[in-house]
């Protein structure tokens, strides 16, 4: 029997094929449409199924169906209540992909959550009873192994590190409120600085670039520093000393054995 596990992200939908050994036996990554959930389960079916025909494997050989997300989800694993990078507010996603997946059962949880646990059983983690994972991508997140199982919290909402305060003159100003902030990545918060899009907008800083305008992405950033370039170099030294500062905070509090850093 095989497994499916689909992590949804703010710029791509990325589908794996499991087999019974933990394998990864076949991967694909299909864009993120930004057009409504429906389309979002829609996209995850036809990659699915383009990985089974790839394989010869037929749905009746799949034994489950989990699906990761970068947000916060209910306690009962059937909702997203808010994944600001896929503008999923209040979304039955667990019952929208089961109804699409029939009578394969359709796991739902938060991505970093997700990723935890998949080193702790198979990676990294494997022989600790303290980690912590972050994922870097579009947006951060985190997720905590305690005592050997994934720290959900009071309100499955443990791990959000993407919430940590990066400045705190940013917030001392009369006007400001925390509610009132768009999105994570204008806030002065962890997510800001040490994901994909603040790389990119330190390296606009660099060079000088509108963010009004088109951006390079962050592979692209990347190239330019294995190329050499000097705002490159400086942006992800930079960068990296934002991610290392976050780590420092919480081994603080945790004291963990191993951290790992994942993501797009």
């Amino acid at each position: 029997m095989y497994q499916i596990g689909v992590d949804i992200g703010g710029t791509n939908i990325k589908v794996g094929l499991v087999n019974e050994t933990m394998e990864l036996v076949q991967t694909c990554s299909v864009r993120f449409p930004h057009d409504g959930a429906r389309s979002v389960v829609k996209t995850i079916e036809e990659a699915v199924d383009f990985l089974l025909r790839q394989q010869a494997i037929a749905r009746k050989d799949v034994e489950s169906v989990g699906i990761v997300v970068p947000g916060s989800i209910d306690q009962k694993g059937e909702r997203v209540i808010d994944a600001y990078n896929l503008g999923f507010h209040d979304v039955p996603l667990k019952a929208l992909a089961q109804e699409a997946f029939g009578e394969i059962p359709v796991y739902l949880a938060n991505d970093a959550n997700g990723a935890a646990l998949a080193e702790l059983y198979a990676g990294a983690f494997r022989g600790c009873k303290t980690a912590v994972l972050f994922t870097l991508g579009t947006g951060l997140g985190g997720g905590i192994i305690l005592n050997g199982k994934v720290l959900m919290g009071a309100h499955a909402a443990a791990g959000e590190v993407s919430g940590l305060v990066s400045n705190m003159a940013a917030m001392e100003t009369e006007t400001f409120e925390m509610n009132k902030v768009e999105t994570f990545s204008d806030a002065p918060l962890w997510a800001g600085a040490a994901s994909a899009t603040g790389l990119i907008r330190e390296y606009a800083r660099q060079k000088k670039l509108s963010l009004q305008g088109p951006l390079p992405t962050g592979e692209e950033i990347f190239a330019a520093y294995n190329a050499g370039e000097p705002e490159a170099q400086k942006a992800l030294k930079i960068f990296a000393r934002r991610v290392a500062v976050g780590i420092l905070s919480l081994q603080h509090v945790l004291d963990v054995e191993k951290v790992a850093i994942g993501g797009g």
